[in-house]
């Protein structure tokens, strides 16, 4: 049984006639492939738009056809006319090709997805897509791991820190090094997280924003960021609403 295919061609640039990848080289150069393999052209579609996004007018005209059964394939004279991004190509793939109902035919990268080679291309290709953003990931840790220990600011701005004239490094906040020493001076004596937030508060001293210290920041504060959750103040409890009203933070 013959396929029944939906030719895309796409042109980004004037330019492009005469480097040999304009539309009628591409028309020529599918309709040949289709004679080889025995595809039947059931429609041809092309637009000029650049491929940085997936949202382009002739393609999706071109999906919608696949999708009303006028054909079971898409072919395309190279994989750059259909996008240049690789992760486009993975979630293009993902949502429409990935059943095994329609078929993704590239010619110039010999994919052709009715076939266990061509699939064995394209698995590649996002197999590709998948290390290269694990390796964006691991490189991006890396680097601001890096930035920690030069003590450069990496997020914001730790309780006890702030920037240093140069607007890189961090240094000590006298103001807030003393509400930290006081915090643990406070748990050394094991009192609990909300009782070190309450004597705080009778003592003056304030969070940055807020009347007063949650639980989980003076946590950090006594026992290190890495014990502590990722929440910043959050609403007082019961007990703290009937403290006295708020000063100015300590300095």
């Amino acid at each position: 049984m013959r396929t029944r295919a939906i030719a895309y061609l796409r042109l980004s640039t004037e330019k492009q006639e005469d480097d040999g990848v304009g539309l009628d080289a591409q028309r020529t150069r599918i309709e040949s492939y289709a004679r080889l393999y025995e595809i039947e052209i059931a429609h041809v579609v092309q637009e000029t738009a650049s491929a940085s996004t997936l949202e382009r007018p002739a393609l999706r005209y071109a999906l919608s056809l696949l999708a009303a059964g006028e054909a079971s394939a898409l072919i395309v004279a190279k994989l750059d006319r259909l996008t240049r991004n690789v992760g486009d190509l993975v979630r293009l793939v993902e949502r429409r090709f990935a059943n095994g109902h329609l078929q993704l035919l590239s010619m110039a990268e010999k994919i052709d997805t009715r076939t266990a080679s061509g699939r064995l291309v394209l698995n590649v290709l996002t197999s590709i897509h998948q290390w290269e953003r694990e390796a964006i990931v691991e490189r991006t840790k890396a680097v601001l791991a890096h930035k920690r220990e030069l003590g450069h600011l990496v997020s914001r701005l730790p309780y006890g820190k702030r920037l240093a004239p140069d607007g890189v490094h961090l240094v000590d906040d006298p103001g807030e090094q003393f509400v930290l020493r006081a915090a643990r001076d406070l748990a050394a004596v094991g009192m609990s997280l909300r009782a070190i937030a309450d004597a705080l508060h009778e003592r003056g001293l304030r969070p940055r924003k807020g009347e007063w210290f949650a639980a989980e920041q003076i946590r950090r504060m006594v026992r290190g960021p890495s014990e502590g959750r990722k929440r910043e103040d959050r609403a007082p409890s019961r007990r703290r609403e009937r403290g006295a009203p708020g000063q100015a933070h300590a300095r």
